[in-house]
């Protein structure tokens, strides 16, 4: 596999914000992210620059990873939310203990199927079990089938946690979960 998998760089912002903005245009993007595209192309470039400085290479509570395709073109991202014990999270619900939470899962169509998201995934779990994370967990929603099958492939599980985050109340949100391996700790 030719991709470059790496950290965001602080300066990168607007090529951070191209790819939400892409993510969000997508056919699933409305049970898959908690944001529109409208919501989001609104907003001021101060906004996206705030999100790189918290989210890019140094941070400490959120790293993204983005993944380069052979020609530089970024093709796919992920972010890791840290959660410390006792706190809540984003969405309300408690936080166990330490771990982190990987949110704004996005491949190009064209580079879907390769093992990109596995590769992805391995580089933000490095970086939570590097911060002393016990395991890592995501949301996802019920009818998601794609995503679904591409979480259980990078090994994450079903917690048997459900929640609901949108305004459909009859719509649930599965938590996955991989814990830090052994020979990690």
């Amino acid at each position: 596999m030719s991709y470059k998998v790496r950290s965001l760089r602080v300066d990168e912002w607007p090529q951070a914000k191209a790819l939400r903005l892409e993510a969000l245009r997508d056919p699933v993007a409305p049970i898959a992210f908690m944001e529109t595209y409208e919501s989001a192309v609104a907003r001021p470039d101060s906004f996206w620059r705030e999100r790189a400085e918290g989210g890019a290479e140094g941070a400490s509570g959120a790293q993204q990873i983005i993944a380069e395709g052979p020609d530089g073109e970024w093709v796919g991202t992920v972010t890791v939310l840290m959660e410390e014990a006792g706190t809540s999270d984003w969405a309300g619900m408690p936080v166990e203990r330490l771990q982190g939470h990987l949110v704004g899962v996005y491949v190009q169509p064209g580079h879907r199927g390769i093992g990109l998201t596995e590769v992805l995934f391995d580089a933000g779990l490095e970086w939570a079990w590097s911060r002393g994370a016990e395991r890592v967990r995501l949301l996802v929603h019920e009818d998601n089938a794609r995503a679904l099958r591409a979480y259980r492939k990078a090994g994450f599980t079903e917690t048997g946690v459900t929640t609901t985050l949108g305004p459909d109340k009859d719509e649930r949100e599965l938590e996955l979960a991989v814990k830090r391996p052994e020979s990690d700790r």
